[in-house]
């Protein structure tokens, strides 16, 4: 429940992931909270408060954008990660600004409608199940046996046989008890279809004539095609018209396919599409990376002199606007914006000053010291450590890392994000790549038996590389 996630419950959920870092998590924390109290204030004073949006600045890979996407999973909201430098190609030509609302609704409405979709399965498998019955056996019409599958011709065959009326009977007395007996068969046969008893045989299904591959069209313009409200793909399949086609396929196939079917047929469209507006506008996160690379005025000519041009074209989209997009008018007034950036050569300062003014909130994220290495590689849920023994558990290889193994490890990668370009925990996948390499490749032979990874043989994959300081640069 959405009131049961207190700040400090917020940042224990983030702690399972992320290592270090509390001013970033007690920042996201708070602002995830102030929503939830903003939809407890009157209607009156819930329009007046705005999200405090958050700079983060840092090096890469020390968490900024595991932070950002976990607290979105975390309230499930919708969530979209854009890099700021997308926006300031040659001649200015890139995708404008809008597109990340426009990216932000269409991942709602997925959202949404796998929910939806969720929410009905049960049902629409039923339906599922009562087609393909219907398919096998009809009610009332006999489908021709021409273009059926063996297995359809010989379950009818066999049907025909079995309700074959007696002439000698009154047709009355026959017809009933036919449709009896019918119920019961149909009841039973259900029952094979949904057991999976029948999954491996053959029928042949009417299923939706997929629309062909639309080319790749883009228009330069005040406006981009979406906001005009054109849809290539869906304009073609209207004018296709709901065309089906018959396709052979395992039973199995077709209670996933006619199941999807039906689910789309079961959920409201219209209702689909409200509902992920009314997310993306009270609920939507966005999280722009790389702002640092559009920081600073511009000096002259060339591929980044449209920086300042696309920091003054987010102004109006963080501080509250109106978009329109293919589902609707969506305003971003309460859509909170988490910045990031390095900031190695240029400043927050350098962005423009209205700029700065729509990202109140600043918090620094601490690089890495050897000792978060070893956290990281062993405490997360999703620990790279715990990730390797579980893949290749996967062929039988029971994998061991002993501590000074571990340290070793959060050691080198130390080492060599001091020496050369500093990646932050990205670091730590190189090297473990590098280190199992030779057990992964040769995992068939270790089948059965218990590995141990110790600190020797973490010196021993990564001597040759280690050795040459130029080499590990290219390496490592």
């Amino acid at each position: 429940m959405e009131e049961d996630l207190t700040p400090q419950r917020i940042v224990e959920e983030l702690d399972k992931y992320i290592i270090g870092q509390q001013k970033a998590k007690r920042a996201v924390a708070i602002a995830l909270r102030n929503r939830y109290r903003r939809k407890c204030l009157p209607e009156d004073l819930r329009e007046e408060v705005i999200p405090k949006n958050i700079l983060m600045i840092g090096p890469t890979g020390v968490g900024k954008t595991e932070i950002a996407r976990r607290i979105a999973q975390l309230v499930k909201a919708p969530f979209l990660k854009v890099e700021a430098t997308k926006f300031t190609e040659v001649g200015y030509v890139g995708r404008d600004v809008d597109s990340m609302i426009r990216d932000l609704v269409q991942t709602a409405v997925r959202m949404v409608e796998a929910e939806k979709v969720q929410e009905v399965q049960e049902r629409a498998e039923e339906i599922a199940i009562e087609r393909i019955v219907d398919r096998l056996m009809p009610r009332r019409s006999r489908r021709p046996i021409q273009g059926a599958t063996p297995f359809e011709r010989l379950f009818r065959a066999l049907y025909e046989e079995e309700f074959k009326e007696e002439e000698e009977e009154p047709v009355s007395l026959a017809a009933k008890e036919r449709r009896e007996r019918e119920r019961r068969m149909r009841e039973k046969l259900i029952e094979r279809v949904r057991s999976g008893a029948m999954d491996d045989e053959k029928i042949e299904i009417e299923v939706e004539q997929s629309s062909p591959p639309v080319p790749f069209v883009q228009v330069f313009g005040p406006q981009g095609m979406e906001e005009m409200g054109l849809d290539i793909p869906d304009m073609l399949r209207g004018m296709m018209g709901g065309r089906r086609r018959s396709t052979q396929v395992t039973i199995r196939e077709a209670k996933q396919i006619l199941a999807q079917e039906a689910a789309r047929e079961l959920i409201d469209r219209e209702q689909v599409i409200r509902e992920a507006i009314r997310r993306t506008e009270e609920s939507g996160i966005i999280f722009i990376d790389e702002l640092d690379k559009i920081a600073g005025r511009e000096q002259g000519f060339g591929p980044d002199v449209s920086r300042e041009g696309v920091q003054r074209d987010l102004l109006p989209i963080i501080e509250g606007s109106t978009v329109m997009t293919k589902f609707g008018a969506v305003r971003t007034n309460h859509i909170l914006f988490i910045a990031a950036g390095a900031f190695h050569v240029s400043k927050p300062s350098d962005l423009i000053p209205e700029l700065q003014g729509r990202l109140p909130i600043r918090v620094e994220l601490d690089s890495l010291t050897e000792q978060d290495f070893v956290r990281i590689l062993t405490e997360p849920q999703n620990a790279l450590v715990k990730q390797y023994r579980e893949l290749l558990a996967t062929e039988g290889v029971n994998l061991e890392f002993t501590d000074d193994a571990v340290r070793e490890i959060a050691a080198v990668a130390a080492q060599v994000n001091t020496t050369s370009e500093n990646i932050g925990a990205r670091r730590l996948h190189t090297i473990m790549e590098r280190v199992l390499e030779d057990i992964s490749f040769r995992a068939s032979e270790f089948a059965g038996q218990t590995v141990t990874i110790t600190a020797e043989y973490v010196r021993q994959q990564l001597e040759d590389v280690l050795r040459s300081e130029d080499l590990s640069r290219y390496i490592l």
